[in-house]
């Protein structure tokens, strides 16, 4: 193994990179333009649509109703309820998005009401809808308020106190520092971005510096100059992991820049809550924890890539991959899914657990040891068999 020939390929490799038109997308303009753009233009979309839906209020359907005009006249009293009578079954209705939902009120209501008898009321809605979903909010505010109402009133005329029917009251109090509350609400979609940009951003490299010199005849004169495989395949390795990396601080820095512009222009507001902290050392070390995986992607990406004989057959091998990788980063994320000896173990899955806690500002060094030391063993075995399959001619030269 020579440096200066693993340099000289890596500089090689990096300035043709530079010159390649796809490469520059995929490792500068996609991260730091396309998607913080698309990421400013879904939420500038989405607090549009949710401030309109808003605004325009709720359409309600009332059945029946006939004998209880105080309630329905209550309803339409509300500035941001408009009680609608559309021909048609309500259900077409709600399910066509013509009303957003429909209220029955029992034969008698407003004098079960009066007189202390429990009736049920039925609210009729479209599941997972979000012009639904509001207006069943905003109606059920309108009866739990009138509930309220009535019993305050039945204690009030039998001279009963309001504790009769509420002896105690819960309060709520959080005991959880900032840091371990956003580590909770973002510890864990924080990783698996990093995880997937790693991997994105290892992949057309990778193809290109494999497959792509293959599909343009460049690879054979490459493997006649007169140094080993070993110096040409980690030159190559290394400038793969340097656009992986390279990806990955791109779109994290334009992303961040993204979002606190966001946060300045619209205002994180009050139903949105305040912005969840992390702990900064957390994402130091979560950066720290990513090196030997980001060795991975890339020594792996390497390998499968060199299988193809083209360019178009390299995204074939290569793209399933994703799956493999995200599927891991997601299970991370489930509720219930906790950092132990056996899944320090898993690849990709041990990485999100443990950064999730460590961007809450707990630090096992245990399991982070663990984890840090098989990380950089299975990037071990991904090199090694980058470096077997280089050596291979019935792989390098497939026809």
């Amino acid at each position: 193994m020579n440096w200066h020939y693993i340099l000289t390929v890596y500089f090689k490799e990096l300035k043709d990179s530079l010159r390649d038109r796809r490469t520059l997308i995929s490792m500068i303009v996609v991260p730091t333009l396309v998607m913080p753009a698309l990421m400013f233009a879904v939420g500038t979309v989405m607090t549009r649509v949710m401030r309109q839906a808003r605004e325009e209020g709720t359409s309600l359907l009332v059945l029946g109703g006939a004998d209880s005009p105080g309630v329905v006249a209550a309803l339409q009293a509300q500035p941001d309820i408009h009680v609608v009578h559309p021909p048609g079954d309500y259900r077409q209705l709600i399910s066509d998005k013509k009303v957003r939902v429909a209220v029955e009120l029992p034969a008698g209501f407003e004098a079960a009401l009066k007189a202390g008898e429990p009736k049920t009321v039925t609210l009729y809605h479209y599941e997972g809808e979000i012009k639904s979903g509001i207006g069943l909010s905003v109606v059920e505010k309108f009866f739990r308020t009138l509930r309220e109402q009535a019993v305050e009133q039945r204690l009030a005329e039998r001279h009963l106190p309001l504790t009769l029917v509420q002896p105690f009251e819960v309060k709520r109090q959080n005991v959880a520092p900032p840091e371990k509350v956003g580590g909770n609400v973002i510890g864990g979609f924080i990783p698996y971005l990093i995880i997937l940009l790693c991997f994105t951003g290892a992949m057309y490299p990778a193809m290109d510096l494999t497959a792509g010199e293959k599909e343009r005849g460049t690879m054979e004169t490459l493997l006649c100059s007169p140094v080993a495989r070993v110096n040409l395949v980690l030159g190559k390795f290394l400038m793969v992991l340097t656009a992986s990396i390279t990806t990955m601080l791109l779109s994290l820095v334009s992303m961040g820049l993204s979002t606190l512009f966001g946060l300045s222009l619209f205002g994180s507001g009050a139903a949105a809550g305040p912005v969840p902290l992390i702990d900064p050392l957390g994402l130091v070390g979560a950066f720290a924890m990513i090196a030997p995986v980001a060795v991975f992607f890339a020594a792996l990406l390497l390998a499968c890539a060199l299988f193809a004989k083209s360019y178009k057959e390299a995204q074939s091998y290569v793209s399933p991959l994703i799956i493999v990788v995200i599927l891991p980063a997601v299970i991370g994320m489930l509720p219930g899914i906790e950092l132990s000896a056996k899944t320090a173990l898993v690849p990709i899955l041990s990485l999100s657990l443990v950064c999730k806690e460590m961007l809450s500002g707990v630090w096992h060094w245990n399991f982070i040891a663990l984890i840090f030391a098989s990380s950089c063993a299975y990037a071990a075995l991904a090199l090694g068999f980058a470096l077997r399959m280089f050596n291979r001619e019935d792989v390098m030269f497939r026809s």
